[in-house]
């Protein structure tokens, strides 16, 4: 008996310390040191919230950057891939789409090369993304479609030059942009 008293004292003791005191005092010093990461990273405008920094989103308007595809139509929720292999003939359908609707819209040649991030979705399905040559690529098609002149055009590209993350510790990955925050800074050109 003097055992299962103390065994549910042990038990006791530590359900309130990991279930209670330790996610409590985490949360704590995550709202303190890293407040907006510890909330979603929202974006804010007009005290509304419009996104996350974190979580890609859809852009169809020909006037904004397009975000790299997504297997779950950017739903957080049941986030993921699609498990498609590389050998799966629907997966080549959907790349070869992508492909065409991405030369299509940007009025590109047929053999320009189309960065892989705008041809097949992230594990994830939430990627908020693109590399810098995606970018680069979608910037006459936003200018045509804007009315820009050729100044608003230059400020348009020092933008996507200010926002371009290098790869995480120099190393992971590459170059970057996060797509949601470009379309913002357009939307101030």
């Amino acid at each position: 008996m003097k055992t299962l008293i103390i065994s549910l004292k042990i038990f006791l003791f530590f359900t309130v310390l990991t279930g209670i005191v330790y996610p409590l005092m985490i949360t704590g010093i995550a709202q303190v040191a890293f407040h907006s990461k510890a909330n979603g990273s929202i974006i804010m405008k007009d005290n509304k919230a419009i996104g996350s920094e974190l979580i890609g989103q859809q852009f169809d308007s020909s006037i904004y950057f397009m975000s790299r595809p997504s297997a779950v139509s950017y739903n957080p929720l049941p986030s993921g891939g699609s498990n498609y292999g590389l050998t799966n003939p629907k997966l080549k359908e959907q790349v070869t789409e992508r492909k065409q609707k991405f030369i299509a819209l940007n009025q590109l040649a047929p053999t320009t090369v189309i960065p892989s991030e705008m041809l097949f979705a992230s594990a994830s399905g939430l990627d908020p993304h693109i590399s810098l040559k995606a970018a680069l690529l979608q910037v006459d098609r936003i200018v045509k479609a804007r009315g820009f002149d050729a100044t608003k055009k230059a400020e348009l590209v020092k933008k996507i030059t200010e926002l371009t993350e290098n790869p995480q510790f120099l190393c992971l990955g590459d170059q970057r942009i996060n797509v949601l925050l470009l379309n913002l800074k357009l939307d101030e050109i």
